[in-house]
């Protein structure tokens, strides 16, 4: 395939994975009144699916380089589309957090940016940026689908059926990828471990910095709105205006990386976090939380491509799953770290605002982590 179709098909794969996975969080409130779950209870269930990807990721990384990025992909976009029609069905508390945890979980980290990064990286090389970039306004776009569908289906059809039409969609459009997607090469025997990650720690860090603020942000703020008095509709829109935002930034950024560095770039989107956290923290106007969610939609989702980009430079394509999985356990158990304590922060003080002041120190560290140091200048005395 060229180029572009790559990134269209990454595109395609994006859109489901992420559209499914994130769309949990607008489910939250309306799953809680329907299915009798409590709330305390789905946090835990985020978290712990959360942490299921992230310990996952070297076992995926692993079958990235064995069986093939598409495999791969079509499994894990199976799963997570397959975790949604279970969920349309299931009766007990322990059965929904099993389906959630363990298919939604396993299926993300099969589908997510990990596999794709892997499949348009063996086909480009070095030249993934763009495309890369490209493919992941698919993650916009299933934050920007996803809710808004099941915010419309909510009340016409219910939380059941809403579960299962998006499952339904999200099969569908893995058997047509299965279809347009040839074969990648992969490793064979000869390929026995992964290269080193050395002198990437500093982006690694500021990754887990940002996931651990991403995932809290995504998920929770639709209900940290219907505590402030939104409706459930308005409260799954903000996710989908984020998704939006996050979409047209992102395909800004496949023009800019044209003319600037990578890292130059992630360190502009971090100050955009930290403007937007600060808002989130200081005020809870309805204004304010529509700006934050534009705000940290449109900095925070390319950071992730970006930062794939930054670390996948110069790596053997052939080992890439392998080599690239550890940044995704960082991503998912720091990602699942702060689901936990972000609910723990609202156990105890029935808000996300916390946590939200809690978020705004890692961004503004992680953009310290990614600003270089300044070299000393050599003083040279006169003769």
């Amino acid at each position: 395939m060229r180029r572009d179709q790559m990134a269209w098909a990454g595109l395609a794969a994006m859109t489901v994975s992420f559209g499914l996975n994130f769309s949990m969080g607008v489910f939250f409130a309306p799953t809680a009144a329907s299915y009798g779950v409590s709330a305390a209870v789905l946090a835990v269930a985020a978290a712990l699916g959360t942490a299921v990807t992230g310990f996952a990721q070297p076992f995926v990384g692993r079958l990235l380089d064995s069986v093939g990025a598409k495999t791969v992909l079509i499994g894990g976009l199976a799963l997570i589309s397959g975790s949604y029609l279970v969920l349309s069905v299931v009766r007990e508390t322990w059965e929904f957090v099993t389906a959630y945890m363990l298919l939604g979980g396993v299926g993300f980290a099969a589908s997510s940016t990990l596999t794709v990064t892997t499949l348009i990286g063996r086909s480009l090389g070095n030249q993934v940026g763009p495309a890369l970039t490209r493919a992941a306004v698919g993650i916009n776009l299933g934050q920007l689908i996803g809710p808004w569908a099941a915010t419309a289906l909510f009340d016409p059809v219910g939380v059941r059926v809403t579960y299962a039409l998006l499952g339904a969609v999200g099969l569908a459009v893995t058997g047509l990828l299965w279809a347009v997607l040839p074969a990648d090469r992969v490793a064979g025997a000869g390929v026995a471990r992964a290269e080193s990650l050395a002198g990437r720690g500093k982006v690694l860090i500021s990754f887990g910095l940002h996931s651990a603020t991403l995932y809290v942000v995504i998920l929770m703020l639709p209900k940290h709105a219907v505590e402030l008095g939104w409706s459930v509709v308005g409260a799954g829109r903000l996710v989908a205006l984020a998704a939006l935002s996050a979409g047209l930034t992102s395909a800004a950024m496949v023009r800019l990386q044209g003319g600037y560095r990578q890292e130059t770039l992630l360190r502009i989107l971090y100050v955009g976090r930290i403007v937007a956290l600060a808002l989130a923290v200081s005020s809870t106007a309805p204004a304010a939380l529509i700006t934050v969610a534009v705000l940290f939609g449109a900095a925070s989702f390319p950071v992730v491509p970006l930062t794939m980009a930054v670390i996948s430079r110069g790596l053997d394509p052939a080992r890439m799953g392998r080599t690239l999985s550890p940044a995704w356990v960082i991503h998912q158990l720091a990602a699942a770290g702060g689901l936990v304590v972000a609910s723990l922060i609202h156990a105890q003080t029935d808000s996300y605002r916390g946590y939200f002041a809690l978020g705004l120190a890692f961004s503004v560290a992680a953009a310290l982590l990614l600003t270089p140091s300044r070299k000393p200048e050599l003083i040279t005395s006169a003769a």
